[in-house]
């Protein structure tokens, strides 16, 4: 139960100080070419491995871009935790592109042209259903 709060409690010191360091300090122009946010920190139960999830707006090739420049930067990601984060041993970091938020937008949009199509091809169908409601 206490390694589970703190496996939490260093996958959230993680996540923080990464997201620092994608507002202000890698410096390889690929991480900048797309919006990237940290969505999630999945650190091994020894505390040695930690699998950063970011989601990367963007073109297709400006996300392929960021995860290069993500994958370069590993090293200085792993040594700037190393001085940020007060750990016996400075866990491995592996970036690994979160494509869920993206995943989701899709779903909602056909959904909402579900929606629309019903509607369209329904209208009264609409009317009926709210007039229903109130009873």
């Amino acid at each position: 139960m206490a390694t589970d709060r703190r496996v939490s409690r260093v996958a959230e010191l993680i996540r923080r100080e990464v997201s620092q360091m994608l507002l202000n300090g890698i410096k390889d122009d690929r991480v900048g070419s797309g919006m990237v946010s940290v969505t999630d920190v999945d650190v091994s139960g020894d505390l040695q491995h930690a699998k950063i999830y970011v989601s990367i707006y963007g073109t297709d090739e400006a996300k392929t871009e960021t995860m290069a420049g993500l994958k370069s930067a590993t090293g200085y990601v792993r040594s700037e935790l190393g001085s940020r984060v007060r750990l016996r041993r400075t866990p491995e970091v592996v970036f690994i592109e979160d494509r869920s938020i993206e995943r989701g937008n899709r779903v909602l949009s056909l959904l909402n042209r579900i929606q629309e199509e019903r509607s369209v091809q329904n209208p009264l169908d609409d009317k009926y259903q709210d007039s229903s409601d109130e009873s």
